[in-house]
């Protein structure tokens, strides 16, 4: 249902919210609103064609996920904690989430409140931003409508992912690129996005001849875009930055690598601030690749991950910087029995995307003539980037990840039946994997780490 007024909103909402003048508004009837009234709400927040009816429908999103304990919070303070050694022993999972948002992030609460779990984030990265056509702001209220119609309680943690400099567009346009990068970490705090990954790793050179000159603009970036960060941060909240080495040199990081971005980034940032806060994490490459390698058949290449490299990295982050510890990329597609190892090598976080976009395509239920309609709209439209000699299956599985943007709606629109049955395994996957990272019963930890600070987005114009 989409409302064609304000008025038309308003009233739906009797009974269920009070709406006062002054902007604030009471919750009357809590079974209505997560039975009924967020469901419509947040297909309005996200399809509603009028910006003023969109902007309201996530202004009352928010404003009853406050209200409910339901609050977008930053992880600092538990990853302090970890960097002192006061908890250890888990791993975060960073969950990307391209397609059936709402539905997904339902089933992935479900799982959280059934196995008691608080430890974990929702993330979308830049680029993913871009294909799936998902802004900071309705992004987060998807997250935070699916918290209240499953009756979450406690912080929700929403990250930036890869806020990237992408190293084409810089040698063309430095400032612009730049400018790029703030303008979207501004967005996305306001939207309520308080853990932001810092990813200018595309900028290492490492045809410089030390690794403190190859990692330079690397680390003094990711310092510039830290302190802009800390200009931005709403009373009480301090943003945890995450900082990256990274994947450029397609080459495993080393313990070097790590001290020569670290005690660069540290004196860069002191420079720009006493006392300024760094970042709380370092995401490191120890073997595997975003979205793994599709072979011809389609299938995804055994990744040998150095989880040797994993633990010192994370052990130098922790004993030497206070850091919560290395960070994992690309490792949604790796094999059940590899996440057993996150924990046990002190991993701070794990980044998990492209697998949960494959339970959705792959998944029996999934309509067929639904998805050939999708792969072939594909085909023509991204036949250009197809590279020679690669297989049909190859070249789709690289270019479907668009189909979320371009089909969105229709995505959403699936019948209900349909998304039960993916949600139920994304319930199931879930499980598992909260169980392998050992996060299970992290939500009395969050209780203790987080003290959640309620942010309001402003009162939308001439509302209510």
């Amino acid at each position: 249902m989409l409302y064609s007024t304000k008025e038309d909103l308003l009233n739906d909402l009797k009974g269920t919210l009070d709406v006062q003048k002054n902007g604030t508004i009471k919750i009357i009837n809590n079974n209505v609103l997560r039975n009924n009234k967020i469901d419509t709400l947040i297909y309005n927040a996200v399809f509603n064609k009028e910006t003023t009816i969109k902007n309201i429908s996530r202004w009352l999103i928010r404003s009853c996920g406050n209200q409910l304990g339901i609050v977008s919070s930053s992880i600092q303070s538990l990853y302090e904690a970890i960097g002192k050694k006061q908890f250890k022993g888990f791993t975060v999972p960073a969950i990307n989430i391209r397609g059936l948002t709402y539905d997904v992030a339902r089933s992935i609460f479900r799982a959280a409140k059934k196995n008691h779990v608080g430890a974990f984030i929702f993330e979308i990265a830049r680029s993913e931003i871009g294909y799936t056509d998902q802004r900071p702001v309705e992004y987060a209220s998807a997250i935070l409508a699916a918290a209240v119609k499953e009756g979450h309680e406690g912080p929700v943690f929403i990250q930036g992912d890869h806020f990237q400099i992408n190293a084409k567009y810089y040698e063309k346009d430095k400032d612009a690129e730049i400018n790029k990068v703030r303008g979207l970490i501004k967005e996305a705090i306001e939207a309520g996005f308080y853990n932001i990954d810092i990813d200018t790793s595309t900028l290492v050179d490492l045809n410089k001849p030390t690794l403190t000159e190859q990692q330079r603009l690397n680390f003094e970036f990711a310092a510039e875009f830290t302190a802009y960060i800390r200009t931005l941060e709403p009373k009480g909240i301090t943003v945890s930055v995450g900082g990256e080495i990274g994947e450029v040199g397609k080459k495993n990081s080393t313990i070097e690598e790590l001290k020569a971005f670290m005690d660069g980034y540290n004196s860069t940032l002191s420079a720009k601030g006493k006392g300024m806060k760094g970042i709380s994490k370092i995401s490191v490459q120890t073997g595997t690749t975003h979205g793994g390698v599709p072979l011809p058949d389609g299938t995804i290449a055994k990744v040998k991950l150095d989880f040797d490299t994993l633990k010192n990295l994370s052990r130098i982050a922790i004993d030497e910087y206070g850091l919560s510890g290395a960070v994992q990329h690309g490792a949604s597609t790796l094999p059940a029995d590899a996440f057993d190892k996150f924990p046990e090598t002190c991993t701070s976080e794990v980044h998990l995307a492209t697998e949960f976009q494959n339970m959705i395509y792959e998944n029996s239920v999934f309509p067929k003539d639904f998805k050939n309609e999708i792969y072939e709209f594909l085909r023509e439209k991204y036949a250009s980037d197809r590279k020679e000699g690669e297989t049909e299956e190859q070249f789709i599985y690289k270019i479907r990840k668009n189909g979320f943007g371009l089909f969105k709606e229709r995505f959403w629109n699936l019948p209900s039946d349909v998304k039960n049955k993916i949600g139920e395994e994304f319930e199931a996957k879930f499980d598992f994997l909260f169980k392998k990272l050992n996060i299970i019963h992290s939500k009395e930890i969050i209780k203790k780490a987080i003290k959640p600070v309620g942010v309001q987005l402003p009162t939308p114009p001439d509302f209510p």
